[in-house]
């Protein structure tokens, strides 16, 4: 097997400690940085991590291929652990309303919102949204981010839903390896109008589709929106012990509008996520203390909505593993840069740097189920991102400059 070296980083974060801290409770040097590195891996596994000074002789006097990479700084990869990047249509006009005055909750009466998106993703053939899917995944990618999940659910029919779960399906054996897919099934984010209630919407759709996916094997996680007017508890649980018996993982949308004890609920379940938070009070920030749920807050979605964000701090301090997502979507926030959203989102969420990094990389990997990286250390996987400045502390000081390489 080919091995290859990576010779003289600037710098590069390793958060080694991080790892061996299981991402929680982290101080500034958890971010492991170590200046004039190199890295020595195959395709499998990362062999050595270390000052280039200490390079070992055995890498060296087999001539081994080597990376000249002075200039660079080097971080696990960044993994965006939250996106609904496969839609049809726009919603500018909706956030031109949120503007002038209107809620979430108004526009959705007003016939926008997730429903909104709905039609505008059923005027679009199998052919035209995986294009536009393969482009905002490139996208995403030139940020430098490695891992990205997608959920489906702007179908919301039986029919569209299982579309949409086998477009991501394509396009993670199109992208892979470079980009690691990670397919969510989500046909629970709203009901559609012809629906009832959502007990009627869950017999008839998610659970039957659940079911055809869970046998085909295709899906990685399932997801649901949890919250009035949109999906019970007793969906919740329905959705979480029918995905247990395929043996898929569970995440949810939880406390975004109002505290409706979704965290505990993640926790009880064993979710690898729980994600939005903005209500979660304090009972449900100790259950995800004293489970292995990570915390993902979307500040994107605070600030395109107006709304107060996540209480972070409390959750970090409480030793809630806590990661950072973008949330990319057509409504709610429709950037697709998690960089930009993070560093923007650090002062507020008054986080240090080794908690900002660790957000992106390792406990954004491990809210996908994905414990084999999101840090530098030898054993785990070799994914990197690779940045062109020679200092860190430039890339979320330089809100909005790209300097993925």
């Amino acid at each position: 097997m080919t091995i290859k070296i990576f010779r003289n980083f600037s710098e590069i974060a390793t958060l080694a400690n991080a790892f061996h801290k299981d991402g929680r409770r982290l101080n500034p040097e958890d971010l492991g940085l170590i200046k004039n590195g190199s890295i020595v891996f195959n395709h499998d596994s990362i062999l050595w991590v270390g000052e280039d000074r200490h390079l070992p002789e055995e890498f060296l006097e087999k001539g081994h291929p080597e990376i000249d990479v002075t200039g660079k700084v080097c971080v696990p990869e960044i993994v965006d652990s939250h996106t609904h990047l496969i839609f049809g249509g726009d919603r500018a006009h909706e956030y031109t309303m949120r503007q002038n005055g209107a809620s979430y909750e108004d526009i959705a009466s007003a016939g926008g919102g997730i429903l909104n998106s709905m039609l505008g993703t059923q005027n679009l053939s199998r052919t035209e949204l995986l294009k536009l899917a393969q482009l905002r995944v490139k996208n995403i990618r030139a940020y430098g981010v490695g891992t990205i999940e997608i959920k489906s659910g702007y179908g919301l029919t039986f029919e569209k839903e299982y579309e949409l779960s086998r477009i991501i399906h394509d396009l993670k054996n199109i992208v892979r390896p470079e980009i690691q897919i990670i397919n969510t099934f989500m046909a629970a984010h709203a009901v559609p109008k012809n629906f009832s209630n959502s007990y009627e919407y869950m017999k008839d759709v998610v659970l039957p589709l659940l079911d055809k996916l869970g046998e085909e094997q295709i899906l990685d996680c399932v997801d649901i929106f949890h919250e009035k007017n949109y999906f019970s508890t007793d969906d919740v649980i329905s959705l979480f012990e029918r995905a247990q018996r395929w043996n898929i993982k569970v995440k949810i949308h939880a406390d975004e509008f109002n505290d409706n004890k979704g965290a505990i609920l993640a926790a009880k379940y064993g979710a690898l996520s729980a994600d939005h938070l903005l209500q979660t009070s304090e009972d449900g920030i100790l259950a995800l203390a004293n489970s292995n749920t990570v915390a993902t807050l979307l500040p994107g979605t605070g600030f395109f909505l107006g709304k107060a964000q996540a209480n972070a701090r409390a959750m970090l301090d409480a030793g809630v593993k806590v990661a950072m997502a973008s949330d990319y979507n057509p409504g709610s926030c429709h950037c697709d840069n998690l960089i930009l959203l993070a560093s923007i989102a650090a002062p507020q969420y008054k986080l240090n740097l080794a908690e900002l990094w660790c957000g992106i990389t390792l406990n954004a990997a491990h809210a996908v189920g994905l414990k084999n990286q999101g840090a530098i250390i030898a054993g785990l996987k070799p994914r990197f991102s690779v940045f062109n400045t020679d200092a860190i502390d430039r890339i979320t000081y330089n809100w909005g400059k790209n300097f993925a390489n």
